[in-house]
């Protein structure tokens, strides 16, 4: 008979507790994405808008990986998609508005702020509306704007122009007042579009490891190649296609009488018992 590490006995074996631990390689990714959205917010209160987008872009790349990289490593966790929802919530949400309210909408005095937060609030609903349907929306679409593309569309315009050289202080054929209201609109659809039930395109049924025609991988070298040109123009005119592309979706099933909601498993609401009490 032997003495456990727990102070307990075990007969002919020692019987030693797991240590709980987090998996490394995922969360770097993870933290490397919160980098990116906090690298961004610094930018963009030193006044450098163009490496604010940049930041942006880079979170978004890195916080796709994080979750194949676990897939392919098979270190899933409930601490990982913890993490990476406070990661997007900062990256995705908290950071494009910010962004945004620096550089044009504190213009606008409340109206300014209010879009800002209401884009903010909005991403905050849609990240812990995902994270309860996740076992009931179809996995081939998401639920509402995903927040990394609701994050591109406001951060990408606003590299767009100021790669472009347009400033308050500088003429050309749209005003400062003009463009800050484009701002304006552009953050309350990218908040709005986030929480409403329009179906988006999520690629997840693209599967890497299947053969692809020889032309595929001539069109994605073309794509990379325009990509290089004007990296701000191409990725921002992606994403406004992108962004407008559920409406479309949604329209055509709903002329075709098809069903437009993607909750495909259940038709029940998200359990909420016990967190009101």
């Amino acid at each position: 008979m032997h003495e456990t590490d727990d102070g307990g006995t075990s007969h002919g074996v020692f019987v030693r507790k797991r240590r709980k631990g987090i998996y490394i390689l995922p969360n770097l990714f993870t933290l490397a994405a919160l980098f990116g959205g906090f690298y961004a917010i610094v930018m963009a209160m030193n006044g450098h808008f163009d490496l604010a987008g940049i930041g942006i872009f880079c979170a978004m790349v890195l916080d796709s990986l994080d979750g194949r990289v676990a897939r392919m490593t098979n270190t899933q966790s409930a601490f990982g998609e913890q993490m990476d929802s406070l990661s997007d919530m900062v990256s995705f949400g908290a950071a494009p508005a910010l962004i945004a309210y620096e550089w044009a909408l504190k213009d606008l005095g409340r109206w300014g702020w209010i879009a800002a937060f209401v884009y903010c609030a909005c991403a905050a609903l849609r990240l812990a509306r995902f994270n309860v349907n996740t076992s009931v929306v179809d996995k081939r679409f998401f639920q509402g704007l995903p927040s990394p593309a609701a994050a591109a569309l406001v951060a990408g315009f606003i590299w767009l122009l100021t790669e472009f050289g347009v400033a308050r202080d500088l003429p050309g054929w749209l005003s400062w007042t003009q463009i800050t209201w484009i701002m304006f609109a552009l953050t309350l659809y990218s908040g709005l579009t986030m929480v409403t039930n329009v179906p988006f395109y999520s690629f997840k049924d693209v599967h890497m490891k299947k053969s692809v025609p020889f032309a595929v991988i001539v069109l994605i070298a073309l794509g990379l190649a325009m990509i290089s040109i004007r990296p701000s123009l191409v990725l921002f005119l992606v994403f406004v296609c992108y962004g407008f592309s559920g409406y479309g979706v949604y329209a055509w099933r709903k002329a075709k009488g098809q069903q437009t909601s993607v909750i495909s498993t259940s038709t029940d609401e998200p359990d909420e018992r016990g967190l009101h009490n």
